[in-house]
């Protein structure tokens, strides 16, 4: 604590581009358009808004090379930061011929009894010459540290991955909630008026779904 980069609530780190972005388009303004950018769609804000940043702990050098068919890894800081994992561990993957590495993390994650973390590459950020793998980890009994697999995903070079660089995001889920049943059917009368309700709401005035639709953060 002290030394490697934290984690951060991921609403406080919202990518620059994103910050910088109007909410309305002045230059495409017009009787034909109402300007909005994708600053005023909640589905996307909550989506990279939602959870936690885990950042990489300390400042690592990648050189991919022969084609992405090999990842060196480098770094000065005094713990191991990046190892591999047997290319045979994931034989057929879409990622081949990369070779699948793993960053380590040194934050311990524990949660209240019943729910797990889902660990995914950062949502709607811009992309990072590795993409990590996806997982679920019961994070209220498993308080051993969790690493996160990855792949080289830019052209052969070298890069430097700078210390605080967003690693996964890390959302909370209760396992309850995630297994709900779902029943598959035809569509009823009443859902239909429901469904064209809303959809014409949504188009007769701006943010209905930002003011009714969506439950308060």
């Amino acid at each position: 604590h002290g030394v490697i980069a934290p984690p951060v609530a991921a609403k406080t780190v919202l990518p620059d581009w994103f910050r910088k972005l109007p909410a309305v388009d002045s230059q495409h303004a017009s009787a034909t358009n109402n300007g909005l950018t994708v600053k005023r769609c909640m589905p996307f804000l909550d989506a990279m808004t939602t959870g936690w940043i885990l950042p990489l702990a300390a400042t690592v050098r990648l050189e991919i090379k022969d084609g992405g068919r090999a990842v060196d890894a480098g770094w000065e800081f005094d713990r191991v930061m990046v190892s591999n994992h047997g290319a045979h561990q994931v034989a057929g993957n879409p990622k081949e011929p990369a070779p699948p590495c793993k960053f380590h993390n040194y934050w311990s994650i524990r949660t209240p009894p019943g729910w797990s973390c889902l660990f995914l590459p950062p949502l709607n950020r811009p992309a990072q010459p590795f993409e990590c793998v996806a997982g679920i980890v019961d994070t209220d009994t498993y308080a051993a540290d969790i690493h996160f697999p990855f792949f080289a995903t830019a052209p052969e070079g070298l890069y430097v991955i700078e210390k605080g660089t967003p690693l996964v995001q890390v959302i909370p889920v209760r396992r309850e909630a995630a297994a709900l049943k779902a029943e598959i059917q035809a569509e009823t009368g009443a859902e239909a008026t429901e469904r064209e309700t809303v959809y014409r709401n949504t188009i007769a005035s701006e943010g209905w779904y930002r003011k009714w639709a969506r439950a308060a953060r």
